[in-house]
Formats: C-alpha cells, structure tokens, sequence
C-alpha cells in the first residue's frame, strides 16, 4: 500500500500531507537487501522525499534528500518528483547497531553526526539547496529543523517503519503538517498537544490496518487520518482535498548510464576499451547490471570525442 492524503483544516491553518508506504518500502527492502535498522532509515528518508514531493508543484519538479554523517550506515539519498515517484539508497544496507534503551531501532545512532542537504529542481537555471547541520539522525526531527531553517516554515514530521520478525516490512509511513500564513494561534497549541500525545506513526498505520479488512486504501488512510486527528476541537477538524500516491521507480535506463560512461572523459574510456575491452555498470538505486561490450563502449567514446573536439577513434 503506497496511499497518500493531502488534507486540510477548517480554519485553513494548516495543511496535512499523509502517506502509507508499507509497499514501498518493502520494495526498497527487497531490492537492496537491508538489515531491520537500514531499512528503517532507508524507508524513513524514502517516506519523507515522497511527501516532500507532493508538495512541489510540478509532475516534473524533483527533489534530492541526502543525510550524510558519521555513523556506520553512511551516505542516505533519495530522490522524488511531482509525479511521487521515488527512488533511493543507503551506503551501508547491512548496517547492524544494538536497540536502544526503549526496544527501538537505533535510526539516529546508525547516522551519527552531520549534514541534511536538499536540492529542488523547480526549472530554474539553477536549483534550489538547502543545507543544515543533523539535529539527531532520526530523520524526522532532521527535516523539521529543514524546514524551519532553510525554508522558514513551521512544520512537523513524522516518520516511522515497523518491521516483521523476519525482517520484511510490517508498516510504514509518515505525517508532514504545515503551518499556513494566517494559521491562528489556537491550532499551533492544539497541534502541540496532538503531536505530544500521538502514538508513533508506523503503530497508528499497523492498527489501522488489522482494522480495515476489506477495505479500499482510500478508505484505509480516511481511517487513518480520522485517527489520528479526532482529539483535535471541531474548529481545526481536517477535510480531504486530494488522494495521491508515491511509489518506488527507478528511471535508470541504457541511455542515462551511456551519458555516465561518455561523462569519465576520453583518455579513461581508451582505456577501458584497450585493457579490458568491456565494461559493467550498475545502478546504485535499483541494482541493475548494464553491459557495454566493446563496440558499444567505441561508439560512445566516438560521442564523447565530438564533444570535446578531439579526433575520430582509430
């Protein structure tokens, strides 16, 4: 199930950005062969890039979270656009940690200690990047500070995935809420209590869940959304605008890792064709292996000695 909500309140204070992404996470999980802690890190950031790219305003605008720290899990990037295609990947997919104190996965501990950057492709000449320091590498509480910081909006974010005793994914998914310009005072206090009082988010989707049996996804996350937000007073109750959904999609193709092979310039590319005579490339989102024999690898160094206006292969 990869459903998502876009919804908002009464008074137009805020707005609400609600997804289950069970199903694409476990595709992530699949592919990439993760432990229980990478695919939680892993399906934390692909959950988060999918909400985020509802928010753009284009199917063709895209958008890049990387999360990059010290700890054993490494490099974290995922990519999304407007259309919620998402794709990415962890550096680390065996990572391993011992749980913490309350019987969680250690998300924050397998990050450690350093940067969230975001880039938006919005067309523009040049995109967008948005660079702050990890507040906890929980990943959450990372793109609220995001948010805050580089982009000046009051926003919340929940992320959470749930893991199987054999390691598949039970239950993922995520919350944003952002606060709108004319937001009243009153639901900034009402939201705070929710937030403080709220189950974690991937528990609240594992309930819902066992609940709805027989019952269409639409109707799964309107559960969902009404559980979550019933506390609030009538005056912020929230309304449905939109069903969307983000799933995985790896656009890799021939054409993109022949630009790959053409970018590492003439001189390298002789001399893979000359000492090895083939070469093997792989998708580091998806992992699938792309052949160049020989010829195909000469045809794409004719290309790349046009483009830097050197002579034709001998």
């Amino acid at each position: 199930m990869n459903k998502a909500l876009i919804a908002i309140d009464k008074s137009h204070s805020f707005r609400v950005y609600l997804a289950i992404s069970t199903k694409m996470v476990e595709e992530a999980r699949t592919l990439h062969q993760t432990s229980p802690l990478a695919t939680a890190a892993l399906g934390r950031v692909l959950t988060g890039a999918g909400l985020m790219g509802l928010q753009l305003k284009n199917d063709q605008d895209k958008l890049t979270i990387q999360f990059k720290g010290d700890g054993p899990a490494g490099e974290i990037l995922v990519t999304a656009n407007g259309r919620g295609s998402v794709k990415g990947y962890i550096s680390n997919p065996e990572v391993e940690l011992p749980l913490k104190a309350d019987g969680k996965l250690d998300v924050g501990g397998a990050v450690g200690i350093g940067t969230l950057t975001v880039i938006k492709d919005l067309g523009l000449k040049e995109p967008y990047v948005g660079k702050i320091d990890l507040v906890s590498g929980e990943v959450g509480e990372d793109l609220t500070a995001y948010f805050f910081l580089s982009e000046q909006q009051s926003s919340s974010v929940a992320l959470g995935v749930r893991i199987n005793t054999d390691y598949t994914t039970l239950a993922a998914g995520g919350m944003i809420i952002q606060m709108l310009p004319d937001a009243r005072p009153e639901s900034v206090e009402a939201l705070e209590q929710l937030l403080a009082e709220m189950a974690p988010i991937s528990s609240l989707i594992d309930e819902t869940v066992k609940q709805s049996a027989g019952k269409t996804e639409e109707a799964i996350i309107d559960m969902l959304l009404e559980r979550i937000f019933r506390p609030l007073p009538d005056e912020f109750a929230v309304e449905r605008l939109e069903y969307r959904e983000i799933h995985w999609d790896c656009d890799c193709s021939v054409e993109r890792l022949e630009q790959v092979v053409i970018s590492i310039g003439t001189k390298d590319l002789s001399e893979i064709i000359e000492e090895d005579e083939k070469a093997e490339l792989i998708c580091q989102f998806c992992g699938t292996k792309y052949q160049f024999d020989k010829e195909h690898l000469k045809s794409l160094l004719e290309e790349s000695m046009q483009r830097e206006g050197t002579s034709d292969v001998e």
